[in-house]
């Protein structure tokens, strides 16, 4: 037969193994959460930048000086259309 002491001690290490674990679970979770935000700041930063990017070269206009704003006054379309040519070629 099984004493009250030897019992006692079953249902506390049983019940403080059931606590540790829900702890652990949150700890894990919480850290979990903290790097999925952490990669998704970093991402649309990343974003961010490539699109920054993106908007000089298309003000730049490439190295031969073509305009591709039609709201520009240097606009020429006969200019633009020729790069177009010369790009697909």
């Amino acid at each position: 037969m099984v004493s009250s002491t030897v019992n006692v001690v079953r249902y506390t290490a049983l019940l403080s193994g059931v606590f540790y674990g829900v702890y652990h679970r949150r700890s894990l979770q919480k850290a979990h959460d903290a790097d999925k935000a952490h990669h998704a700041i970093h991402e649309r930063e990343s974003l961010i930048a490539q699109a920054k990017e993106a908007w000089k070269k298309k003000q730049e206009g490439g190295k031969d000086g073509v305009v591709t704003d039609p709201e520009d006054p240097s606009f020429d379309l006969e200019k633009l259309v020729a790069k177009w040519e010369s790009d697909s070629k």
